[in-house]
């Protein structure tokens, strides 16, 4: 346990990785509502949503409305999504109120590529030139590498974990040629394949290769075995994840219909909690958070926690 991080950097994506799936529609007033309530429990990142094409995400189509209306609180990061320029202008015009960063954004898996963003593999890395350079161009930073799939796909079975380093290399060499240092390796299990055994493989090789760059995880609960990868991925000195509270969102994209989404925050915050890690979350907040996230979207959501209550609340009962 010598490589548990001491604190871990949680940045939630329940808002925008939530509402890009519910089938809704979800009022512009309640996702301010939970943007709002989210900051209030110590997070300090929140990504809030996604400039991206109404057609075909409609649950964003207020994203301006969204931005321009929840009041940002002092110490939190607000950030959004988008894949392409006009998506990118789109979130400029919020460049006051948003932290704004870019991302060089592949995949593992050619087949998911094509599925997610209609592209082949050589197409995607011409598409992640052209956007890196335009980033920079407009003075904003590019110092992540986003790796989706990085542990398996419904498209195309298993990643090796070369394949993983291998994508990248190739997200590498755009960063130096465009002149970007890149700091964070972000690596996703979008579809949910990874195991622990698989989490320790693929970090393990990516450090190797890399070992001046930050990796983070990015696990979603599929199979129900994200707070397990979490673990394994803790213990090997990985400190920032993405989560959504309550569990909220999915990939619409991966094949999988009622999947379940991403780690929830509330369930990584007990975890690291348990484990001795700080967060900086205040959980039982938290889980309120998730209750009200869940009463928005009208159904129940994959979180356990939100439902059970903290072990504190249980301790102060106890004791």
């Amino acid at each position: 346990m010598s490589d548990l991080p001491k604190h871990v950097d949680i940045h939630e994506e329940g808002p925008r990785e939530g509402f890009q799936i519910e089938p809704g529609p979800i009022s512009t007033a309640d996702k301010i509502r939970l943007i709002e309530a989210l900051a209030e429990t110590g997070l300090h990142h929140i990504q809030a949503c996604s400039f991206v094409n109404t057609r075909l995400v409609p649950g964003w189509a207020d994203a301006e409305a969204v931005v321009a209306g929840f009041k940002a609180k002092p110490g939190v990061d607000y950030t959004a999504l988008w894949f392409n320029s006009n998506g990118l202008d789109r979130a400029l015009a919020f460049k006051d109120k948003l932290t704004l960063s870019g991302s060089i954004a592949l995949t593992a898996s050619e087949g998911f590529t094509k599925k997610n963003l209609n592209r082949t593999h050589a197409e995607n890395l011409e598409a992640m030139r052209k956007q890196t350079a335009l980033h920079l161009a407009k003075g904003v930073p590019v110092k992540r590498i986003g790796i989706m799939a990085a542990f398996g796909c419904n498209y195309q079975g298993d990643i090796s974990p070369a394949q993983v380093v291998k994508t990248v290399e190739d997200g590498m060499t755009i960063a130096r040629e465009a002149g970007a240092d890149i700091t964070l390796i972000s690596l996703a299990d979008t579809m949910g394949w990874a195991i622990p055994p698989r989490i320790e493989r693929v970090i393990g090789e990516v450090r190797a290769r890399f070992p001046k760059q930050t990796i983070a995880l990015h696990l979603h609960d599929t199979r129900g075995i994200a707070v397990a990868n979490a673990h394994a991925a803790l213990k090997m000195g990985v400190a920032q994840f993405d989560t959504t509270v309550g569990g909220l969102g999915g990939c619409p994209f991966a094949g999988q219909k009622g999947a379940a989404g991403n780690i929830c925050t509330e369930e990584l915050v007990l975890l690291a909690h348990e484990m001795g890690i700080e967060t900086g979350v205040d959980l039982d907040k938290l889980i309120e958070v998730g209750r009200l996230a869940e009463s928005i979207v009208g159904h129940q959501l994959p979180s356990e926690l939100i439902h059970a209550g903290s072990l504190n609340a249980f301790r102060k009962k106890a004791a």
